[in-house]
């Protein structure tokens, strides 16, 4: 053999090894959506790394390279930080695109972080036809009508996600879910439950105590009926038959030991649920879903639990009446299928 054969067959041989050892490129994110502090957090998490480094492993592989920055178009409080919001993802490294498009054409995954849930619908329709998978950060829609089309849209494309508050992946709650206490007979949770006169009432912030409370009485809750608690703030009671019952209370943000609880009884104990844990143990799940397709909430339970909160409204608008799901998502539907 020649020296120059040697030679290139030694060099063919290290490229084979490097490769080997290469290390994979990350998967990019885009983001969609710059008015709330959740692309912060979020985008640092996977751009910068956990609190804990020794969780670094849960995330690795995923970094946010792309956003697009329009949320809502006309809510104050969320418009406003869009700049801020922006500033900091670029200090991350995420490139802005202008727009939905082109951020799909160069990214892997998404997470649609709108804070207004009514322009969700309209961002959420490019991302599916470019076949991505998608986190829908909660509210998952402005309305109930707007639930039901995004999820027939999902479905059509083929498209994987899921959409959540991070409330339902808190250690407590989670382990009730899991059967810590049995079969839920009861339950309570509490979140504050600012209003957005936009949206239905529970869907802007109440929506958190609500997850918590799905997590652990799950599907088929009947009907719902709508009051106020002792201390005069919003108390909705859901019926899920054979006696089993669950109930979220708006909470005081000043409320004392915090305003995230609540507690669920179980025919084999009770234990306390209802905690904030942070925002990693739902990037964990998202995650979870980017790695394995597969959601991590069912499409089935987010529209009950939207459709529980929309029953509350309706419960309000008929003076604190029982409302059955049932109804209100008949009406929904029909809605949709008017094209309204």
């Amino acid at each position: 053999m020649t020296l120059p054969s040697l030679a290139r067959m030694v060099a063919v041989a290290s490229v084979f090894v490097s490769s080997l050892f290469a290390e994979e490129a990350p998967k990019r994110i885009g983001i969609i959506g710059l008015d709330t502090s959740h692309v912060v957090a979020f985008t640092t998490v996977f751009n910068k790394g956990p609190k804990n480094p020794a969780d670094a492993a849960k995330f690795a592989g995923f970094r946010v390279t792309a956003a697009f920055a329009q949320g809502s178009k006309d809510i104050p409080e969320s418009t406003v930080h869009v700049p801020d919001y922006t500033a900091k993802l670029q200090g991350m490294g995420v490139e802005i695109v202008d727009s939905i498009e082109k951020l799909c054409a160069q990214v892997d995954f998404v997470m649609l972080e709108s804070n207004d849930g009514r322009v969700h619908l309209e961002q959420i329709l490019p991302v599916l036809k470019a076949g991505k998978t998608v986190f829908i950060d909660k509210p998952i829609g402005g309305s109930l009508a707007d639930v039901i089309r995004i999820q027939e849209a999902a479905k059509k494309a083929g498209v994987v996600y899921f959409c959540s508050s991070s409330l339902r992946f808190a250690a407590g709650t989670q382990a009730v879910h899991n059967g810590s206490v049995g079969k839920v007979k009861t339950a309570y949770t509490t979140s504050p439950a600012s209003l957005e006169p936009h949206h239905p009432d529970l869907y802007w912030y109440g929506v958190h105590g609500c997850e918590s409370l799905y997590t652990v009485m799950g599907t088929g809750c009947l009907s719902v009926k709508r009051d106020k608690s002792a201390a005069g703030m919003i108390q909705v009671t859901g019926n899920w038959g054979e006696g089993r019952v669950g109930i979220y209370r708006e909470a005081d943000r000043k409320a004392k030991g915090g305003p995230y609880g609540g507690k669920a009884v179980g025919d084999k104990g009770e234990a306390d649920i209802g905690k904030f844990d942070g925002y990693e143990v739902l990037l964990e799940s998202v995650v979870k879903m980017f790695r394995t397709g597969k959601p991590q909430v069912s499409a089935e339970e987010t529209l009950e639990l939207y459709a529980f909160m929309e029953a509350a409204d309706e419960s309000k608008r008929q003076g604190g009446a029982e409302v059955k799901l049932a109804d209100v998502l008949a009406k929904a539907r029909a809605e949709v299928a008017a094209g309204k």
